[in-house]
């Protein structure tokens, strides 16, 4: 779990980054902030930083901010009663994103797995995202992404979000933090 220290630090980093691709928040968006560190306590490597704008029973709009080099870890959006699973489409707003999702596998990819959990990254089928490319991930499809160096800004558009069921490879994986 992310100490509150690193937890404004991590919201004030998210904060220049949406800045620098001149992306304005309001001062409650601004707030609502999520720092998620999936439970692994190495946010730097393996985490994610976001807002949802909106999320409903018909839609989600939501920006994705990744440090640099910073992991989202494998995970799919599983069918949850009567939908088939989240579709989203990440649409590159700021740096370069490596997208891996299920399909052939490509040689040589270019972002670094992270070592302590390089056993739960099992896809490697590459996507290379610049500002203004997008890419829509089929429901129940396993993904990971990982940013570039300078970091990156993904908008993320969706049929309902429903995170409290994602399924990770990795176990050690805690997506909503108990409080």
């Amino acid at each position: 779990m992310v100490s509150v220290s690193d937890y404004q630090k991590a919201k004030l980093k998210t904060i220049s980054y949406f800045e620098k691709a001149n992306i304005i928040l309001t001062s409650l968006e601004r707030e609502k902030i999520e720092i998620a560190d999936f439970g692994l306590n190495d946010l730097e490597r393996q985490g994610l930083e976001l807002i949802t704008y909106i999320n409903n029973e018909h839609y989600c709009a939501k920006e994705l901010v990744l440090f640099p080099l910073q992991t989202c870890p494998e995970h799919k959006h599983p069918p949850v009663d009567d939908c088939a699973g989240k579709t989203e489409t990440f649409r590159c707003r700021y740096g370069k994103v490596y997208l891996y999702v299920e399909g052939e596998p490509t040689k040589n990819i270019k972002a670094n797995i992270p070592s302590p959990s390089k056993d739960y990254y099992t896809v490697f089928h590459e996507i290379e995202l610049h500002p203004g490319d997008q890419f829509t991930i089929p429901p129940n499809t396993l993904h990971w992404f990982q940013s570039g160096e300078e970091g990156a800004i993904v908008s993320e558009f969706s049929t309902t979000s429903r995170d409290e069921y994602d399924i990770f490879t990795d176990p050690h994986i805690i997506r909503i933090p108990e409080k």
